[in-house]
């Protein structure tokens, strides 16, 4: 026996497989578990072939074994094995895959889930062990061989007079790492089982390990005893929920499995179930929760869904699989047709990728469009907790999602004071009506009271009521819904009079354009003018945004950490049909500066803003009071 020399190519080589391509440790167990699934699976492809008899599915199995003692991790399987050329071949060659070879000389055989790719996979066990030991006896093979290497000084192949019947058995020596003890957690029973569910639990093979537990022990007595004993425990549920067939499934087997996978005490409120063929080929399952994760809206939150490829996890958050503004679906893809990088770790950016994220963004819209329609009560309980979600959807990117995403938003409106669909409300509009109206604030009850909803109600229009800071922000994206514009009720362009009325009240501005004047000189930069309105009912005053930026927005934007200030452009909107105005045509100068004052500072009390000066605004009330 001598000690060979890895033929690809050098220390440095196995030195980056070992220490660079894989970024956890634990990823190892993931990569051997996989590695005797494919052995398992070429030999029963071969006994469905005809070229191997007395094989049945129910006896294969792969076996996990540990002894600490002597710092041992053990896997068995009783699959194809290998030849002393096969062992050359696979793992004397970095980056020679036997599985990929098999899968290739039966690509025409349908039903290969073969795992392997790369021929690397092996090689992650130096991350945790120092010596790493393959028995392998052939199916039909006389003799056994023991394939042996301590890392990159080489390898050694000699035939072994004590190996299975059938199989492998690899031998880990675990790294003893006496300071940190970085290693040891690889003996342990819990840990590996809870390795084997997290990255294996799909593996189509039973994954068994021995290990000891306690149980109480049948006695006479009142006081409990516990016995010691070994089980042999299936670790692996092997079947995946999201292979079967609907009608197989019963609901609570779909909310038992999201709630024990994604750690959620509530059932979802939909779940996504789809298979799909053609250019791109995966299992999907999918879960639209009934409530947010405590990090939902925050910047700790991830998003994503798990990632597995032939049943074997790849990724546990798959952000690429799901748009920004469906972050809140939990969920498993399948597929085996996506492009992994060499350590199945991370993916490749390819058409694969983008294709079934494109088709996984379609099925959800379309479920939720679904829910709308035929359970309105739940989907307004969903809207009211991922609605802002799909706000900031509709308004990111430059508005690129808002026409996917408009028809799924909800917004109370001055009916009922219920949440409306746009479609609803362009619905019920009047002919009359030239636009979507709709006015913002801090709740239903505040923007009901505006002066200007007032007068859009009077004239028997619907208003949408903005409650989200977000919302008008959506609107201003959106611009148009079925040809009709978005117009806030509180902005200059609201348009509700006849061009009689337009008239009468251009003729009675210009007539009263010094008073204007005066007021605008002693309000200074606060307004841009002062006119004269006749759409404010019994109020007496109120502000309107004459430019692109509202008075909601610029609360909005300057609530923001950092940036410049950002200020309305408004003007000061009088009732010309309100006792004040008349009362405004008698005051002198230094009057009409006091009443602009208090006037000014009234409308931005309605409008929900701040009064810059309350003490100076208390005094001008008690001076005005007391004449």
């Amino acid at each position: 026996m001598r000690t060979k020399q890895f033929k690809a190519e050098s220390k440095k080589l196995l030195d980056l497989m070992i220490n660079s391509i894989y970024t956890h440790k634990e990823i190892f167990l993931r990569e051997l578990i996989s590695n005797a699934s494919d052995a398992l699976d070429k030999l029963y492809y071969q006994s469905l072939a005809g070229e191997l008899t007395g094989i049945a599915r129910e006896d294969l199995v792969i076996r996990l074994e540990a002894d600490k003692e002597a710092r041992l991790l053990t896997i068995r399987d009783n699959g194809i094995g290998m030849t002393a050329e096969e062992l050359e071949q696979n793992l004397g060659t970095i980056a020679k895959s036997g599985s990929l070879n098999f899968k290739q000389e039966n690509e025409k055989q349908e039903g290969i889930d073969i795992i392997g790719q790369f021929g690397v996979g092996f090689y992650s066990a130096f991350m945790v062990a120092d010596r790493v030991t393959v028995v392998s006896r052939a199916v039909g093979a006389e003799s056994a061989y023991r394939w042996e290497s301590a890392g990159a000084t080489g390898y050694t192949i000699e035939p072994c007079a004590d190996g299975p019947e059938r199989g492998t058995v690899i031998t880990l020596h675990i790294k003893d790492d006496t300071e940190q003890d970085r290693f040891s957690e690889y003996l342990e029973y819990y840990r590996l089982a809870a390795l084997v569910r997290k990255y294996s639990d799909y593996i189509g093979y039973p994954i068994c390990m021995e290990h000891e537990t306690s149980r109480p022990k049948e006695t006479d007595g009142d006081k409990p005893e516990y016995e010691t004993v070994v089980v042999d425990e299936t670790l692996n549920s092997m079947v995946p929920l999201w292979r079967k067939n609907k009608n197989e499934i019963t609901e609570e087997e779909y909310n038992d499995f999201y709630q024990n996978k994604f750690f959620d005490f509530e059932p979802p409120v939909r779940v996504i179930h789809s298979h799909n063929e053609g250019q791109a080929t995966y299992d999907a399952l999918l879960y639209i929760p009934a409530r947010a994760p405590m990090d939902f809206y925050s910047k700790n939150f991830e998003k994503g869904l798990a990632l597995y490829s032939n049943g074997v996890l790849i990724m546990e958050r798959c952000a690429d699989l799901l748009p920004d503004h469906f972050a809140f679906v939990r969920g498993i893809i399948d597929s085996a047709d996506i492009s992994l990088n060499i350590s199945r770790e991370m993916l490749q950016h390819d058409y694969q990728l983008k294709l079934i994220a494109k088709n996984l963004e379609k099925k959800i819209k379309s479920e939720l469009q679904k829910l709308l329609t035929t359970d309105r009560e739940a989907y307004e309980k969903f809207f009211a907790v991922f609605g802002l979600q799909l706000k900031y959807g509709a308004y990111s990117d430059y508005g690129i999602h808002a026409e996917n995403l408009r028809e799924l938003l909800l917004f109370p409106s001055s009916k009922d004071k219920t949440p409306v669909t746009l479609a609803e409300y362009t619905e019920r509009m009047p002919e009359s009506q030239k636009a979507i109206y709709y006015a913002c604030g801090e709740s239903v009850e505040l923007i009901d009271a505006l002066p200007q909803t007032g007068a859009v109600k009077a004239k028997g229009y619907e208003v949408l009521y903005l409650t989200d800071n977000v919302d008008e922000f959506v609107m201003k994206t959106m611009r148009t819904y079925k040809d009709k514009n978005f117009i806030n009720v509180c902005a200059a362009e609201l348009d509700l009079d006849t061009d009689e009325e337009k008239d009468a009240l251009k003729a009675e501005n210009e007539a009263a354009a010094k008073l204007f004047t005066s007021m605008k000189d002693a309000l200074g930069d606060a307004v841009k003018e002062v006119r004269f309105t006749n759409k404010l009912g019994e109020h007496a005053v109120c502000l309107t945004s004459v430019g692109e930026v509202s008075l909601e927005m610029e609360k909005v934007l300057n609530a923001m950490p950092g940036g410049q200030k950002i200020h309305a452009e408004l003007a000061l909107e009088i009732n010309a049909e309100h006792p004040i105005a008349a009362k405004l045509k008698t005051l002198s100068d230094e009057q009409l500066k006091n009443y602009a004052q208090l006037l000014y500072a009234q409308a931005r009390l309605i409008a929900g803003l701040s009064v810059d000066n309350p003490t100076e605004l208390s005094d001008l009330l008690c001076q005005l009071m007391c004449q």
